[in-house]
This record gives C-alpha cells, sequence and structure tokens, in this order.
C-alpha cells in the first residue's frame, strides 16, 4: 500500500484546490442563479447559492490527478480502468444533482441518472464481488447479483448523504468523519493483509475528506454555499465506491469476536449508522402516510433536534458526535482484537444522549411548551365558566 506522507499529499492538495475554487463556483451559481430562498421546508433564513458540488468535483480532479503522478500509487492507475471509470461516474453523477438544483428533475429521472453513473463504476470494476454475513458465511457473487446489488448500494448511499444534507455543515461533516475512519479501517485491513495491493479503496476516501474539509468553512452556519443536490450525489457514490472496492473484495476467512469486525461491507452501515437511519425511519414513516417516500418533509432527525430546543450549531455537533461515537466502535476492535469496546463506547453514547434530552434549551423549550398548553386551557376555562355566568339570551318564538 502506498505510504501515508503519499495520502497526505493527495489529502493536502485535495482540501487546498476546493477551498480555493469554492468562491469562484459561489460567483458562478449566483449569475446562474442558482440559489434557494428560505422557505417552509428548509431551515436558512436567507437566499444562499447552490452548486457547491461543483468545488469538490474540481478538487476531486485535481487530487486524481496528483495520485496518478505520484509514483507510490502505480499500482492503482498502470493498467487498471477503475480511476477512468471513477471520474466519468463522478462528472455523470454531478450533473444529474446540479440539473436537478437547477430546474428540479423528477424522481425516476434522477434515480436513472445514478444508476447510469452507477453502471459505469461497475463496467470499469468497481463492484461488490463477494458479500459477507456476519457468523454466517461468505458469498461469491455472480455478475448479474453482482451488477444488481453494486446499483442498489450506490442508490442507497447517494440518497442517503442527500437526505441528511438539511442544516449547515451536517452533510460535509458526518462524511468527513466517516471517510477519514473508513480510511484508517482500510490501511487495518491492509496490515492484516486482507486487503489486495493497488486497492482504489483508501485512495477514494482521502480524496473524500479532502473534499469535505475543503467544502466545510464556506458551510458551517451560516452557510456562505450549500453542496446541493450535486454535492451530496457525489459524496455518496464516491464513498459507495469506496466501500465496495474494501467490503466488496475482502473473503479472508476469520472467526470468533472479530468476525463482525472484518466483515467489511457492513462496517459503513455502521459508520454512516446517522444517514442510513435517518433514511430508513424517513421511509417508514412515508409508507405509514401513504405519501411518496421522495416527498420532502421536516421529520428528519437534525429537525427532531431543533424541535426539541437545540439550535443549528449544536444539532449539527450531536449528529457529528454520534457519527464518531459509531466509528470508534468500528475502530477500536480493528485496531486491538478485543470486543471490549462496548462498555467504554457504551458510557459515551449514554453520556451524548443525556445531553441530548436533557440541555439546558431541551428543559427551557419543554417548559415553554407547558406554559403555552396550560395559559390554553386556562383560556378555555375561563371561556367555559363565562358562558355559564353570563348565557346568550336565546329568541322567543
Amino acid at each position: 500500500m502506498p505510504p501515508l506522507a503519499d495520502y497526505a499529499i493527495v489529502l493536502g492538495v485535495v482540501t487546498v484546490t476546493t477551498f480555493v475554487v469554492m468562491p469562484l463556483v459561489l460567483r458562478l451559481a449566483v449569475r446562474l442563479g442558482a440559489v434557494v430562498s428560505p422557505d417552509e421546508r428548509r431551515v436558512h433564513e436567507r437566499p444562499t447559492p447552490l452548486l457547491g458540488g461543483v468545488g469538490m468535483l474540481v478538487g476531486f480532479l485535481a487530487g486524481m490527478a496528483v495520485a496518478w503522478r505520484l509514483h507510490a500509487f502505480g499500482s492503482i492507475f498502470d493498467n487498471n480502468t477503475e480511476p477512468l471509470g471513477l471520474v466519468i461516474a463522478a462528472v455523470l453523477v454531478l450533473a444529474v444533482g446540479v440539473i436537478d438544483d437547477l430546474r428540479e428533475v423528477s424522481a425516476p429521472a434522477k434515480v436513472a441518472g445514478i444508476v447510469l453513473a452507477a453502471s459505469v463504476l461497475v463496467l470499469s470494476g468497481i463492484s461488490i464481488l463477494s458479500l459477507r454475513i456476519p457468523f454466517v458465511s461468505t458469498f461469491i457473487l455472480d455478475s448479474n447479483w453482482s451488477y444488481l446489488v453494486s446499483v442498489v448500494w450506490v442508490l442507497g448511499m447517494t440518497n442517503a448523504i442527500n437526505i441528511i444534507d438539511g442544516l449547515d455543515g451536517l452533510a460535509g461533516g458526518i462524511v468527513a468523519i466517516a471517510a477519514a475512519a473508513f480510511f484508517l479501517y482500510s490501511q487495518q485491513l491492509a496490515r492484516e493483509g486482507s486487503l489486495q495491493v493497488g486497492n482504489i479503496g483508501p485512495l477514494i476516501a482521502i480524496l473524500v475528506l479532502g473534499m469535505c474539509l475543503g467544502f466545510l468553512p464556506h458551510n458551517v452556519h451560516p452557510a456562505k454555499i450549500f453542496m446541493g443536490d450535486g454535492g451530496a450525489l457525489l459524496l455518496g457514490l464516491l464513498m459507495a465506491s469506496s466501500t465496495m472496492v474494501v467490503g466488496g473484495r475482502t473473503d479472508t476467512p476469520v472467526s470468533g469476536q472479530s468476525f463482525f469486525f472484518f466483515a467489511p461491507a457492513f462496517i459503513p452501515l455502521v459508520i454512516l449508522g446517522v444517514p442510513i437511519l435517518d433514511t430508513a425511519f424517513a421511509i417508514l414513516r412515508r409508507t405509514r402516510t401513504r405519501t411518496s417516500p421522495t416527498t420532502a418533509d421536516k421529520d428528519h432527525l437534525h429537525h427532531r433536534l431543533m424541535r426539541l430546543g437545540h439550535g443549528h450549531r449544536r444539532s449539527v455537533f450531536i449528529l457529528w458526535g454520534w457519527t464518531a461515537l459509531l466509528s470508534g466502535l468500528v475502530l477500536y476492535p480493528a485496531y486491538t482484537h478485543k470486543g471490549d469496546a462496548v462498555a467504554p463506547f457504551g458510557i459515551a453514547a449514554l453520556g451524548l444522549a443525556l445531553y441530548t434530552l436533557l440541555h439546558p434549551g431541551v428543559r427551557q423549550v419543554r417548559r415553554a411548551g407547558q406554559d403555552a398548553a396550560r395559559a390554553a386551557h386556562e383560556a378555555e376555562v375561563d371561556r367555559a365558566l363565562a358562558g355559564i355566568e353570563d348565557p346568550t339570551p336565546t329568541s322567543g318564538p
């Protein structure tokens, strides 16, 4: 595997490039009219440009170019169609998202575009070849099943990131934490001999981390620019690609308590637990109310946190905290080969849950709600008593 110093070079190039080009993208978005205004569904308070995903793509392409020129990544780029397929798929999925940002395409059309980008990935070689189910077995997929599972994986990842992108800095921070955790996890797999030389997965994770780090200074509350659907779909596709080539190609036999932690296809489900859980709840909620799964609402996790009484930034930090906890829960046993991480991480999770539910801001909102309900009840009682004491006379026959 390439040394960490070369990964650091790529990370620095992507971060700086993304950060530097973002003001130019902001001006382009304003000139094109790609600006979203506040409405009843969104929580931002002023018109904000979209198209942050375009700046992310520029950073991604710069990082790919630098990695291509570095000798350490020769095993990834030499006689390999995966890097070219990844670039084409990234451009395609960004185009789908940008068109949706500008013209709001239909849900079937957006899905078709994502499927096209996912198909390019599979044709280039980026796909799930094996599926390990913890404590059951490892299944080697034929070409048909590999294509279907890979496309569904990309669809799931892109939609999960798109759904969680509801507050300034939320999606970028969660994906940054997840990408860093998955990079460290893949490095440990490489040290264990469970990752083949030339695997592009760790490089993709570093590229995603740099894109998010370069974008976040422009996106923290109050955001100067949003990543838009283009950026969310791009991040989702790249995370799906990284996890497919790592998790879908590791079949080293393991046993005992380490089995789960060396089932890489399931690790993203833990690391990205916040957006995946939010997506699952949204599907169940909309199914129960018999509304379309694509219908937007304000019942996502971040909306609920704000209704509890947490401010914009504190809601983001809480969900970042949950992502970091879930990532640590994966990384600790992977690096120590011990399964005793449940207790300390369980205590940390309990502390974060108590902070979420018992913060003074939450108690203040709860008291305000109770006071409002009490005042409404007293007003209703007063009206009823007034009606008894001074009944309205009725007219005679």
